[in-house]
């Protein structure tokens, strides 16, 4: 699987490297269109075909397009934005090769359309659609017309996922090499419908030099470090997370706690206080249970070496001691909810203290509280973050990112929207805790439980609750490791 994300500039960058490799740009938009097509004759059997065309290569691509389906039988109309005695290049050269009208871009020429082939713009717009282009998208989506789109629905930006005034909603999109961020990032990839990667022989090696540091998320990139019990293993081998809870929103640690065990770790303890203490021995029987006025000797015990704080911990001064205790013992640990919250306003005082070993999990409101107000892509923003703070940031949503300070990212793309339910939040910093205890990196941890929290969420349909997660996940570890295996 090619999980690779390109940026627009990496794209350009790609497609020029394979050119000045000796591939020659006209076999690259041949392929591009022979792509579309074929994904058109796939869903489409022979009907009345509206290929929408722009200016630029995404027109050259659909002059491919409406070529290869004329000739299989298909009743093609293309209409151009622009005047084609201004098109350059390979796009100029596949427009010549069109043998029948070239219409100007007008409503006329979907009035009877099966299906259209938008071929307006791709990822690269750097503004918002206008004119008789924002009309034709308009009145593409208002008769309920399917679209096929090449590269990005015409409006979606290729980087960000923004909408640039409008974009029609496709029932597929048939990209090419690589997929952009635009293509997994909200509300773009809402637009995109089913996407389809197409090979148009753009060689793999021009990735050592493209040098991408994004990827969309998945078992291929962390698979080979995934920490499986040994068969001469213990407990101990596995690690142990200690999640701090709190007095009131007992909930929350309890279900990080038990979400670490089924996460890896061999034990994990709920620090809390003291009045809290039964109501948390009422509960897993499987997870240990101390007060935090001992709090001093659990952190002085190096076999508890991850630590998960913030689930349902409070927002008071003892969290925020709490947590630059933990750190200054230099102890790898998650950083959620309120243990995030409790620095808004003073988030330098907590990142001088932080490192690439240090998970921070904030949700849009807690990322903003602690950040401000970045610009720019999820992508982008969350990648600002983690350089800022030092540490890897997970910024969770429909569309997760993972960012190391380094600057790699990770997109995650399997969430369903059941997902966004109480305690889910709880469970993903306690799974990702229980990864890393196990003895998984902190930014492979992340990807990994952000995916198979999404992966469990699936498996369990609309209904779901928090605490389904937990009881999902052995099934889909189970499914992991058979295909690990194969």
């Amino acid at each position: 699987m090619a999980n690779e994300v390109l940026s627009v500039a990496e794209m350009y960058r790609a497609d020029s490297l394979a050119i000045a490799g000796g591939i020659p740009g006209e076999r690259l938009m041949e392929a591009a269109g022979w792509a579309l097509a074929r994904e058109a004759m796939r869903r489409f059997p022979a009907c009345r075909v509206a290929v929408l065309c722009g200016p630029g290569n995404n027109g050259g691509d659909g002059f491919v397009a409406a070529r290869l389906l004329d000739r299989a039988g298909y009743a093609v109309r293309v209409g151009l934005l622009g005047d084609a005695v201004n098109l350059q290049g390979d796009a100029a050269l596949m427009a010549a090769r069109w043998r029948h009208r070239i219409e100007p871009l007008a409503i006329d020429i979907i009035e009877r359309a099966d299906l259209v082939l938008d071929c307006l713009f791709g990822a690269g717009l750097a503004r918002p659609l206008d004119g008789i282009a924002a009309k034709m998208v308009e009145t593409v989506d208002e008769r309920g017309v399917p679209v096929i789109a090449a590269d990005v629905p015409s409006g979606v930006d290729g980087d960000s996922g923004a909408i640039l005034g409008c974009a029609p909603q496709a029932v597929a999109t048939v990209t090419f090499f690589r997929l952009k961020p635009g293509h997994l990032l909200l509300p773009g990839r809402l637009k995109c419908g089913e996407v389809v990667l197409a090979d148009i022989g753009i060689p793999e090696q021009v990735l050592a030099e493209v040098e991408p540091a994004a990827w969309e998320n998945g078992p291929e990139l962390w698979a080979d470090s995934f920490p499986w019990p040994q068969a001469a293993g213990h407990k101990y081998a596995r690690g142990h997370v200690v999640v701090v809870g709190g007095a009131e929103m007992t909930g929350a640690a309890r279900l990080a706690a038990l979400a670490a065990r089924r996460g890896g770790a061999g034990l994990a303890t709920i620090a809390a206080p003291p009045p809290a203490l039964a109501t948390y021995r009422a509960g897993d029987p499987g997870t240990i249970v101390a007060g935090l006025d001992h709090f001093t000797a659990l952190l002085a015990d190096t076999r508890r070496n991850v630590w998960v704080l913030g689930p349902g911990g409070g927002r008071d001064d003892q969290m925020r001691h709490h947590v630059r205790e933990v750190l200054a013992a230099g102890r790898t640990c998650i950083l959620d909810a309120d243990a995030l919250t409790v620095f808004a306003g003073s988030a330098d005082a907590l990142f001088r203290h932080l490192s690439a070993q240090v998970l921070l999990t904030p949700h849009d409101g807690e990322f903003q509280r602690l950040f401000g107000k970045l610009t720019g892509s999820r992508l982008h923003r969350a990648r600002q973050a983690a350089e800022r703070a030092g540490a890897v940031v997970l910024l969770k949503g429909p569309d997760t990112v993972v960012a190391h300070p380094d600057g790699r990212a990770v997109i995650n793309a399997n969430a369903p929207p059941w997902l966004a339910t109480a305690g889910a939040g709880d469970v993903l910093a306690g799974l990702a805790g229980g990864l890393m205890a196990a003895g998984m990196d902190c930014f492979e941890a992340a990807a990994a439980a952000v995916w198979l929290h999404g992966r469990a969420a699936s498996s369990i349909g609309p209904g779901l609750i928090a605490e389904d997660l937990i009881g999902a996940i052995p099934a889909v570890l189970t499914e992991f490791a058979a295909w690990h295996q194969a």
